[in-house]
């Protein structure tokens, strides 16, 4: 399922497009380890001075295959390989990070937005974490970052009630650096691309270092990992995606 991700090295930037649309980008493993090995090999590659990672198709990405996480939580799998790899990766990555979204973004599909540098927002976007409503818990560090970045009172009715923040709100709180019709987001990404291309890269590098400690943010994302896999296990986990499955709003009373 590789050609799901689609990568393209032109001018020093490097593209990487979600290609999944017909399953609104859902990521799966494969997925997320094409992505890890692309961002984990740009570190080392000279040719590359910016990533760009956008998503085709009218949503950035629903998240997480969910039929994934299902699998997990019913005992028929033992979950995503490579989705802790690819979270590292954004943590870890000197380049910079720019991100053109468009439609939904939910989960992950948000929270990695906390680790790119210049995000773009398509008017009609929509930011969503739903992890407490399938069971789960805050992933990518962004327990940490996304209070540190919106504040508390914000990042919790995010987390805790999974309600959506259009792309205006999103620029307000401080989550996007701008909005534009859907039509120019292509556009406006690339440009701001281009635009820290062609900066230098050893002041750019060391910058992001100063602003950002990767290695504390890898370790707030294992400390998650792990609450994460357990709740990934209970029974308030299996009926969420039961309910999910079964187009049905869950009933958590019942096990919990």
């Amino acid at each position: 399922m590789t050609e799901h991700v689609r990568v393209e090295n032109n001018g020093g930037i490097l593209t990487l497009t979600l290609a999944r649309p017909d399953k609104k980008n859902a990521l799966t493993d494969a997925m997320y380890g094409k992505l890890a090995d692309t961002i984990e090999s740009a570190e080392f590659d000279p040719s590359v001075r910016v990533l760009l990672i956008r998503g085709e198709g009218d949503m950035f990405t629903a998240g997480n295959d969910v039929g994934e996480f299902a699998a997990v939580a019913s005992g028929k799998s033992e979950g995503s390989r490579n989705v802790g790899r690819f979270i590292q990766s954004l943590a870890r990555c000197t380049r910079p990070l720019v991100a053109a979204v468009q439609g939904r973004a939910v989960g992950v599909g948000t929270t990695m937005l906390l680790h790119c540098d210049l995000v773009v927002l398509a008017e009609n976007t929509q930011l969503s974490t739903p992890f407490v409503s399938l069971a789960l818990v805050p992933e990518a560090a962004s327990s940490l970052l996304m209070p540190a970045r919106i504040g508390y009172a914000r990042a919790y009715e995010m987390f805790a009630l999974g309600e959506t923040v259009p792309a205006r709100a999103a620029l307000e709180w401080g989550l996007a650096n701008r909005v534009v019709p859907l039509d120019r987001l292509d556009a406006e990404a690339l440009a701001l691309a281009q635009r820290l291309a062609r900066q230098p890269t050893g002041a750019l590098t060391a910058t992001k270092k100063l602003m950002r400690n990767g290695e504390m943010l890898v370790a707030q994302m294992q400390a998650e990992g792990e609450q994460f896999a357990q709740r990934l296990r209970t029974a308030e986990a299996r009926e969420a995606f039961t309910a999910f499955a079964e187009r049905r709003p869950p009933d958590f009373t019942k096990v919990s």
